[in-house]
């Protein structure tokens, strides 16, 4: 299908108020025209999964924008346009902070009171000896320095990343938790075209915790108590298509931890799964590294995001790009 009257790639990277019934008229017009059928009659099912296209992280300016992200934008924007027809299920994540988690500010302080700079790593070590120090109060906790030990502990055996202490993002009620409007706009012409909902799901509210994956938190138990689990509904929801195609930021973050999920997840239930995983490479940046010298290898967010991608390929899953046939 050509792209809709309405949509304006250069407003990708802009602030507006999605414009709801503009674009669902437009969908209609568009359904009858093109003979679009209804999504439930698919014969080949297939998903998009956006993760975190939100403006905190896809709109310059945001406290946590990606460069890259809103070219990233565009193309998604225009291969779910494009493929209208043959996509079934638009299932879209939403990264939920709020002011008193484990990764901002506001959760630290040092010997003097002061609140960590952002981009701040706190290691085993540093909590260990006091360098930094957890003011966080969550309900029903009593020792969470014993906790946020654990915490870091269990992070840097894992491998995956260290704590790092992120500027305040994607703030639940604040504009930077909104979905790029553009991106709106597509999943309302979506939904509107092929008569289906967009699925949402939110993530990373749990106070002591990071949530980088979609499908489960960093740490799932603390002090022998579950602090989070795996989602195996949204799981199930997108293995039951044929085929996912995964696009947002990312690339080094919340795209990689959610598809080393879905690794893991596909290997102990049926390798087979993991060639209806579609990775849009061109639809997805990292986040630069930090001003460090020397960088520590951890931190080097661009090699980390390669890495993961030849580890995914080499696992089974396809890596595509937006202009590729589906």
């Amino acid at each position: 299908m050509e792209l809709p009257r309405f949509y304006d790639r250069a407003a990708a990277g802009t602030l507006y108020l999605e414009r709801a019934a503009l674009v669902t008229d437009a969908a209609t017009a568009a359904r009858a025209a093109h003979r679009v059928p209804e999504a439930r009659d698919d014969r080949e099912r297939i998903a998009a999964f956006g993760i975190d296209c939100q403006v905190a992280f896809c709109t310059p300016g945001a406290s946590l924008f990606v460069p890259g992200a809103v070219e990233d934008t565009v193309r998604a924007i225009e291969w779910l346009y494009r493929n209208l027809a043959r996509v079934t299920t638009l299932v879209l994540s939403l990264d939920t902070h709020s002011v008193h988690q484990i990764f901002h500010p506001a959760a630290w302080v040092d010997a003097e009171g002061r609140h960590p700079a952002r981009f701040t790593v706190i290691s085993t070590d540093d909590v260990r000896r006091g360098r930094w120090i957890p003011v966080l109060r969550p309900e029903g906790i009593a020792d969470v320095r014993a906790l946020c030990l654990e915490y870091c502990e269990q992070l840097e055996k894992s491998g995956r990343y260290v704590l790092t202490i992120w500027p305040y993002h994607a703030l639940l009620g604040g504009t930077g938790h909104a979905l790029v409007p553009s991106l709106m706009e597509a999943a309302l012409f979506h939904a509107a075209a092929r008569r289906t909902e967009t699925v949402f799901a939110m993530k990373g509210r749990a106070a002591l915790t990071e949530n980088y994956s979609v499908l489960s938190p960093e740490v799932r138990q603390l002090g022998g108590r579950a602090v989070g689990h795996f989602d195996t509904g949204l799981f199930d929801l997108l293995m039951g298509h044929d085929r996912v195609y995964v696009f947002g930021q990312a690339k080094s973050h919340c795209v990689r931890s959610t598809l080393l999920d879905v690794m893991e997840e596909c290997r102990r239930r049926d390798p087979r799964l993991l060639s209806r995983v579609h990775v849009l490479e061109d639809a997805m940046s990292p986040v630069p590294p930090p001003p460090l010298h020397p960088l520590p290898p951890a931190l080097d967010f661009p090699r980390v995001a390669e890495e993961a991608l030849r580890t995914f390929a080499a696992a089974g899953m396809r890596i595509v790009r937006t202009m590729d046939p589906i």
